[in-house]
């Protein structure tokens, strides 16, 4: 029950401030030439995950039937409904994807984003498919579980058959969304990781046409990968609701350790080789707080939650949520709850979604009783309710004493290195 508030709560916060325009389609580039499979090969994932012979030897396999099952014809790429998916040479993270498509009656299909079910496409006209929600239309995440945001559009957008349909695709982290035929059918829905739901999505990974049982062509096939920058805009979209609590100058309204830090170019850093804690001069209790920060090669610092004002905010703070160069060799045998984004000593964030060093990463983090939820990037790396977890667990068997703390200061824990944080905002629940 309070897992789902939380959700709620957090999609109230967020998902509202979502950046909906639909995709410049200018700045794409094309990845099928309307005359030849060059930049595609086939895989039917499912079968290639329970290949017995190993995933090369399959792929192998399944280029034969792939030329078998798929052509060009009049600009268009061609499937008989048959064989395995037509899926890119390359590998993608952020992107704009754009794809038109026509289809038959009875015929469903789809397309994988970083490897992954699916936008689905199927006959809204099929009763037998009812039940599976065929009447609501194409466009949404099919393969999400029961009940989660972008599974079923938000509208009915598909065209008669016989016309072709229109596609575009936004995906930010595991944020995406789907405009059909020019209607917003998905908004910023996270995406389920199909293969392991205990898991977030892929960070990059191909995108597969699929094919099954019905003839389809498709045809204008475009991407473009979002720069890091735009992608963060993006995903923050307006800061409605929020309150900026850092100005971009000096350190006005912040307490603590504040000879240890300083300002560059309009963001927070802590000194190098400096360290302590500073913090916004107002407690929070339930909060919603969004953040971008830079990472230097070996970087420390953390996010104080519900801090008290002094001492060591992981263990006498709500928590100290982790700010750390995971790629660093010096960090290569941490332990698993000391990696970025995660609740220190207590419980560990998924890894693999910072962007590379030098860039700026978005994070928003939402605090709400004693649960705390991380997103880095449009996807979630740490969704915990802490009171959950057995002290005896903990890191060193090491006691948490403000665990239970409702209500501290936000703000940032420094060990020696020169992170930067800028446009800090807060909402309070």
């Amino acid at each position: 029950m309070m897992k789902n508030l939380i959700a709620a709560l957090t999609c109230l916060a967020t998902t509202a401030a979502f950046a909906a325009e639909p995709i410049d389609t200018e700045k794409m580039k094309p990845l099928f030439d309307g005359k030849t499979l060059e930049g595609w090969h086939g895989n039917n994932p499912h079968t290639t995950a329970k290949a017995k012979e190993g995933r090369e030897e399959s792929l192998k396999k399944q280029q034969e039937d792939f030329t078998k099952h798929w052509s060009v014809e009049g600009g268009a790429l061609v499937n008989d409904g048959h064989g395995p998916y037509a899926t890119t040479d390359s590998d993608y993270g952020d992107i704009e994807f754009t794809v038109d498509y026509r289809t038959v009656p009875k015929a469903d299909s789809g397309i994988y984003l970083r490897g992954t079910p699916q936008v689905q496409i199927w006959d809204h006209t099929n009763e037998k498919a009812f039940k599976h929600g065929a009447d609501l239309g194409s466009g949404g995440l099919w393969n999400n579980s029961k009940g989660n945001p972008g599974k079923d559009p938000l509208v009915l957008a598909d065209r008669p058959f016989g016309q072709w349909n229109e596609f575009q695709i936004r995906q930010l982290g595991a944020r995406t969304w789907v405009w059909l035929n020019s209607k917003l059918v998905v908004d910023a829905a996270t995406m389920d990781n199909f293969w392991d739901r205990a898991k977030p999505l892929p960070a990059t990974g191909p995108i597969h046409l699929q094919t099954h049982g019905g003839e389809i062509r498709w045809k204008n096939i475009n991407v473009r990968e979002v720069p890091a920058e735009e992608a963060n805009a993006l995903l923050r979209g307006d800061d409605a609701g929020f309150t900026t609590i850092f100005n971009g100058k000096d350190l006005s309204g912040w307490a603590g350790a504040t000879e240890n830090y300083e300002v560059v170019d309009g963001a927070i850093a802590c000194k190098d080789k400096k360290g302590g804690t500073v913090y916004f001069d107002k407690k929070f209790s339930d909060f919603v707080a969004r953040l971008e920060f830079k990472l230097t090669p070996g970087g420390n610092n953390g996010l104080a939650i519900r801090y008290p004002g002094s001492g060591d905010t992981a263990y006498v703070g709500m928590c100290e949520l982790q700010v750390l160069d995971n790629t660093s060799e010096k960090y290569a045998k941490l332990d698993e709850r000391q990696y970025h984004g995660s609740a220190y000593g207590m419980a560990a964030a998924h890894r693999g979604y910072l962007r590379p060093l030098g860039e700026w990463n978005y994070q928003e983090v939402t605090v709400k009783g004693s649960t705390i939820r991380v997103e880095l990037n449009g996807t979630v790396i740490l969704d915990i309710d802490l009171s959950k977890i057995d002290p005896e667990t903990f890191m060193g068997k090491k006691k948490h004493p403000g665990l239970e703390l409702t209500e501290g200061f936000f703000g940032f824990a420094g060990h020696g290195s020169p992170i930067q944080f800028r446009k800090v905002a807060i909402k309070e629940l």
